[in-house]
């Protein structure tokens, strides 16, 4: 099943609403149509609602004009009741010959009567049940036409606010382009941003364990330079001790002699004490 867009829904939903126009002045249509055609019969104005009221009909006048009526029909049922009993009465004394009624009629009558009544009240609570259960649904449709007229306005503002939306997501779209950082890492979606945090927690939770790690080694570490530096010390001075007496042989022999070949013997002297020293020094620190 191919799916509507949301044109052909609203315009669905107007072509309803024009075809099926739901209105208290239709409803009421059939009812005025009748008593206004009563009332042009009638010889007589058995009822004070004018054609105004009628032509202006509303649910508080609709209420107030159906309470009318059954008064008056109530009436008019009394009195139709009491005419047709005195003329069955009147016929009943002048006829020829005249009607005689036994009181075992007037017992059976009594019974039909009493039956007939209690029909009657079974079928006036039923209609009331009826009126009760109509105007129930009445209002609940009532209430869904209106959600629905009003939900239809909604739609009707719809395509122009998604249009504005549509041209807004655009327009951020392009913005976002324009200011995108170098760094790739600052123009990933949400989701991928959030992994890439919690990967730099991760990373940073490592490089602290090891860092712990580091700061417990730095006692024992201190303690080791401390002691290349006791045993460096008296290494350090026996160079300088040596590199002095180197200086000062050379400078004798230099005053005794001057010669070249001296001179020459002298710095190889002096070479090879300066890398006995040396080698000592590395070995130590190895």
């Amino acid at each position: 099943m191919a799916t509507r867009t949301p044109e052909q829904i609203l315009a669905e939903l107007q072509a309803l609403v024009a075809n099926q126009e739901i209105t208290i002045l239709k409803l009421s249509e059939p009812i005025t149509a009748e008593i206004a055609q009563l009332q042009g019969q009638s010889q007589q104005r058995t009822s004070d609602i004018s054609s105004s009221s009628l032509d202006a009909t509303t649910p508080a006048s609709l209420e107030a004009d159906l309470t009318h009526y059954r008064e008056l029909f109530a009436k008019l049922r009394f009195s139709y009741v009491e005419q047709v009993t005195k003329e069955k009465f009147i016929r009943a004394i002048v006829g020829d010959p005249p009607l005689i009624v036994s009181p075992q009629e007037n017992v059976d009558l009594e019974k039909q009567n009493l039956e007939a009544k209690a029909t009657l009240k079974a079928l006036k609570t039923e209609v009331a049940d009826m009126v009760t259960e109509l105007e129930k649904k009445a209002k609940d449709l009532s209430k869904k036409y209106e959600r629905v007229k009003t939900e239809t306005a909604r739609m009707e503002e719809l395509p122009d606010k998604l249009i504005e939306l549509e041209t807004a997501v655009a327009k951020l779209k392009t913005a976002q382009a324009s200011r995108l950082d170098p760094n790739p890492e600052l123009n990933l979606p949400l989701a991928k941003t959030l992994d890439l945090v919690e990967a730099k927690k991760r990373q940073r939770d490592e490089l602290d364990r090891q860092l712990e790690q580091l700061q417990s080694q730095v006692p024992r570490k201190k303690k080791e330079l401390e002691r290349l530096h006791a045993e460096l010390n008296p290494l350090e001075t026996k160079r300088q001790n040596s590199t002095a007496a180197a200086k000062e042989a050379r400078r004798r022999k230099e005053a005794a002699l001057g010669g070249v070949e001296d001179d020459l013997e002298e710095r190889g002297r002096w070479h090879r004490a300066a890398e006995t020293t040396l080698k000592q020094m590395l070995e130590t620190e190895s």
